[in-house]
């Protein structure tokens, strides 16, 4: 039986959002590893961490298998264990130890009717952004743009811990508004979030698995170190492709490492030439995903608020998780 029932519809579109249910103390998190391998006292201070937080960490002992040099084992074993744990019924959410390369290995692998029958929260960014489009954007089903396991969870400070557990718990009319923040056009827009990095992005469209975000919505887009021209590239790109013309707002991340060195050209600058005739508001420099502090949490495939008066910040409408 399914965790949770439909929540409610995209505009304009027929797609319905699936919500998994609310994680609260005691439940079991999965550590998976869909993408490159990592380090063990990473990990095994970001198992410690998860217990401190209140929730019971499990993983497959084929977490630790390794191919290639930059996969955490093949295909096959990464992809079964994912399945494995998403239908656990003792299992409530699913986390990942690190990005790298590799998690669209996996996407062939999965069946949409299973992840769709028991909506799980999954939680990750960077290479993720594979597994997260195709959660949020084919399944219909919300997760969240949050801490992996690697340089964030583990040890405890490399994640905003009240943006992690208020949108694993619920958060809705949670207001995320870190300082920092740069205007690039003034507004306010709502409308459901999707996104992540962009390399990954990019690269799905024109396969089976396209990134795919309804008209009327919010975009998250962000990336590290890929130079300007490379921004320009991806950007013009989706515009050609008319994603960027779906939306009516759009947050970028810090970019971090972005910039040409003495910073003679930014990402900031390349950013600003390619979204030109975009509508809406446009915020720079929301610390989630590939930051320099601690990672914010976004959460992905509901509704949220962009508001750039009197300060730059997201109103969550619509909780993630219930």
């Amino acid at each position: 039986m399914p965790t949770s029932g439909l929540s409610t519809k995209w505009p304009g579109t027929f797609r319905q959002v699936r919500k998994p249910r609310a994680l609260k103390t005691g439940d079991r998190i999965a550590l998976v590893a869909p993408a490159s391998p990592f380090d063990r006292e990473e990990f095994a201070r970001g198992v410690t961490e998860i217990e401190r937080l209140g929730f019971v960490p499990v993983f497959d002992d084929s977490i630790f298998d390794r191919e290639a040099g930059y996969l955490a084992g093949s295909p096959q074993v990464r992809a079964s264990a994912f399945i494995k744990h998403w239908t656990d019924p003792l299992v409530s959410a699913l986390v990942a130890v690190r990005g790298g390369y590799g998690s669209v290995h996996l996407l062939p692998l999965l069946d949409r009717a299973r992840f769709v029958e028991q909506p799980k929260l999954f939680i990750g960014y960077s290479d993720n952004t594979s597994l997260l489009s195709w959660l949020t954007c084919q399944c219909g089903i919300t997760a969240l743009h949050g801490p992996m396991i690697e340089g964030r969870l583990a040890g405890g400070t490399g994640y905003d811990e009240r943006s992690f557990l208020a949108l694993a718990a619920g958060g809705n009319g949670l207001v995320l508004a870190p300082g920092g923040l740069t205007v690039l056009r003034e507004g306010q827009a709502s409308g459901p979030l999707f996104g992540g990095t962009i390399t990954q992005l990019v690269a799905s469209l024109g396969t089976p698995f396209a990134f795919d975000p309804p008209d009327g919505c919010v975009l998250f887009l962000e990336e590290v170190n890929e130079r300007p021209y490379r921004i320009d590239r991806m950007m013009t790109q989706l515009a050609l492709s008319g994603l960027l013309a779906r939306s009516r707002a759009i947050v970028f991340g810090e970019m971090r490492g972005c910039d040409e060195p003495g910073g003679a050209v930014t990402a900031l600058d390349a950013i600003a030439r390619t979204t030109r005739e975009c509508a809406g508001p446009i915020v720079f420099g929301f610390p989630s995903g590939h930051t320099t502090g601690p990672v914010w949490t976004l959460p992905l495939g509901v509704s949220v608020c962009v508001s750039t008066r009197p300060t730059p910040a997201l109103l969550i409408e619509d909780a993630p998780v219930e």
